[in-house]
């Protein structure tokens, strides 16, 4: 069979097998941690994409006093038009609420509710355990490792997909 990747640092003895096992790894465990946000957002009645939008901004208030559409979408890797229709629907449902910016009119400041907090608030209970479930096999210095090398990832992830764009040969 031919090698589906031919970077040396991913190959065993010129093999891809370990990496192909690793990308089914992979896939079902990012399976596994969509079907739990899933299951966080059901239990909060909210799509999948709402409540990661939901908990980002709580996330960002605790950091940032002005948070806006560009930092949150940045945040999550996504684009502004889809942080701008995640939030108009959690606006409708009195979850987020938006400010004019006191210094440019054209831009918005984002904020949980009260009732957008006591939303997530409820969450606590099972969120927690759940959270300390997926990752137990972490010790502190794979935690830091891993989350240092996500963002990287991210990254390669974006240039992977620039390449799939590109006319095939």
């Amino acid at each position: 069979m031919a090698l589906t990747t031919t970077n040396p640092a991913l190959l065993q003895a010129g093999s891809d097998r370990a990496f192909r096992v690793f990308l089914h790894e992979f896939l079902a465990f990012a399976s596994r941690l969509e079907a739990i946000r899933t299951g966080f957002a059901t239990r909060l009645k909210l799509s999948g994409a709402a409540y990661t939008t939901l908990i980002a901004l709580a996330q960002l208030e605790r950091d940032q006093a002005e948070i806006g559409v560009t930092a949150l979408a940045e945040h999550l890797h996504v684009s502004a038009a889809f942080v701008t229709t995640e939030i108009g629907a959690l606006t409708r449902r009195r979850l987020v609420q938006k400010r004019p910016h006191p210094r440019d009119g054209r831009r918005v400041i984002l904020g949980l509710t009260p009732r957008g907090q006591a939303l997530l608030a409820s969450l606590l209970p099972v969120q927690a355990p759940v959270n300390n479930a997926l990752f137990a096999s972490l010790d502190a210095a794979s935690f830091q490792h891993l989350a240092a090398l996500l963002p990287r990832l991210i990254a390669d992830a974006d240039h992977a997909l620039a390449l799939l764009k590109e006319p095939a040969p």
